[in-house]
């Protein structure tokens, strides 16, 4: 792994190889990123009980705002439906902390090289550093740093279950609905390995699949958990605040935001949308809303999707990967570590903190949290949480480390406007799932968001590209 290989990079290698509460700390009032409805010359206008357009987008994220701006530049008389009351989705910059903007969701740019939100970023000077993941302080269970070699055991260790994995996977048929775990199980079963190995390898697990997938092993498909392709030229951490990507693309936009969508009614000749505040009709809709969402049933569609694509929804999984951001008078870690590790007897406890002060000056650490632990945290009041995140650095550091002055916590899985950060291919779901999900229904509903990228799920630019992609297919169309 080098700084030109991303991470989700490695893990496809290995296998090829074998709502928030702010507390002290940050002074003013949280600004949330909004934008106001307004025509296309840039005025203001009045909101109406109801309205027309010839495509409504349901979300302002960034596969919403991409397909909006295409089908705009197209000539096309588009509104943008949000519930929000903000733009992004997803993608969201607080920056409640006048002097750090921080991202409660997409943090990084996966693979910069030819990559349109690498382009956006710099178009828009929105600052961003190269990370770099083989920069880690990794400490064991009772706090003491590991050498390179202990690490390079464990590493040794995950190669081989990888390479076990692969030679599974080839083995199996289409349909298979394996997990991870259950190949893990096997391999397990055939090797000895003492405590300190067994945690050692369970925190690799973590970090290099469950961190990046957002899901547990046992929810993630043997044969197609590392589904999509990588782009190349390394990771780029935004610094900047991501929302300004959002901020770009919204501009001049009619956006409307709190309008929370209830129900789609479709026929041959046109749409209707109905929020919890107006109802619009249209010709065509672009449905951004995450898969999470979609699989709550909170919005109904009239008549209902094809069961191909209720089966779609169900078979594809959404995951849950929350940060907890912790600010302190100062640092007291090692500054020169892109991240810090933690190898928990309790696997996936507070397993990395990316070092803030390395790439921004701020004293302050982002702790990760994915899948069922994330879950678990969710439930947890925001003090318990912070609680065992510094019992971890305490473990590591001392008991005379400082409080932190102050926090903010992200819950992805219980977002009613998300039900999760990012989606995963289950035991059961294939490529198949995410091309049923991206078809369009009766000519007249199209579907966006990350979920619908069959190349690069999970991603943002796996998102940009899924709303450029629905706004073409409209413009293929008689009008």
């Amino acid at each position: 792994m080098t700084k030109e290989i991303s991470r989700r990079q490695f893990l496809k290698g290995a296998f090829m190889l074998g709502a928030s509460i702010l507390v002290s700390g940050c002074t003013g009032t949280a600004k949330n990123l909004t934008v106001a409805s307004k025509t296309a010359d840039g005025n203001k206008k009045e909101e109406t009980s109801s309205g027309n357009a010839e495509v409504l987008v349901i979300g302002a994220g960034i596969a919403g705002l991409a397909a909006a701006r295409e089908l705009r530049s197209a000539g096309y008389k588009v509104v943008i439906l949000e519930g929000r009351d903000r733009i992004g989705g997803r993608l969201w910059t607080d920056r409640s902390c006048p002097d750090f903007p921080f991202d409660r969701g997409a943090s990084w740019i996966h693979g910069i090289r030819g990559n349109p939100i690498a382009d956006m970023a710099k178009h828009w000077n929105i600052a961003g550093v190269p990370f770099d993941y083989d920069s880690k302080a990794l400490y064991g269970s009772d706090g003491t740093l590991l050498s390179d070699e202990e690490i390079d055991r464990i590493y040794e260790r995950f190669d081989g279950l990888m390479t076990y994995l692969e030679d599974i996977r080839e083995g199996l048929e289409e349909d298979s609905r394996m997990s991870m775990k259950q190949a893990f199980d096997r391999w397990i079963d055939g090797v000895r390995l003492s405590e300190s190995e067994r945690t050692g390898l369970d925190y690799a697990i973590n970090t290099e699949i469950e961190h990046e997938y957002a899901a547990d092993i046992s929810e993630l498909s043997l044969l197609n958990g590392d589904w999509g392709r990588e782009r190349e030229g390394g990771d780029t951490l935004i610094t900047g605040g991501y929302g300004g990507i959002a901020a770009g693309l919204a501009e001049d936009l009619d956006i409307r935001l709190g309008h929370l969508v209830r129900r789609i009614e479709w026929d041959r000749n046109h749409v209707n949308v109905i929020t919890n505040r107006a109802r619009f009709r249209a010709d065509r809709v672009v449905v951004t809303l995450p898969l999470g969402v979609l699989k709550s049933g909170n919005v109904i569609f009239s008549p209902e999707l094809p069961e191909t694509k209720r089966r779609a929804i169900r078979n594809i999984g959404m995951g849950v990967l929350n940060k907890l951001y912790l600010r302190f008078p100062e640092p007291f870690w090692d500054e020169n570590s892109s991240m810090l590790g933690y190898i928990s007897q309790i696997k996936g406890e507070w397993a990395e903190f990316v070092n803030l002060a390395k790439y921004t000056g701020q004293p302050a650490l982002v702790g990760f949290s994915a899948a069922a632990n994330a879950r678990m945290m969710e439930k947890g009041s925001d003090e318990r949480v912070v609680a065992s995140a510094m019992d971890v650095l305490r473990t590591i550091y001392g008991e005379d480390i400082p409080d932190p002055t102050g926090w903010k916590i992200t819950r992805w899985g219980t977002d009613p406007f998300a039900y999760g950060s990012y989606s995963f291919m289950a035991p059961g779901a294939s490529g198949k799932d995410i091309e049923e999900l991206a078809r369009p229904v009766g000519g007249r509903l199209f579907f966006a968001g990350e979920a619908t990228s069959g190349e690069y799920a999970a991603t943002v630019h796996g998102a940009y590209f899924s709303g450029i992609r629905e706004a073409k297919r409209i413009g293929k169309l008689e009008r």
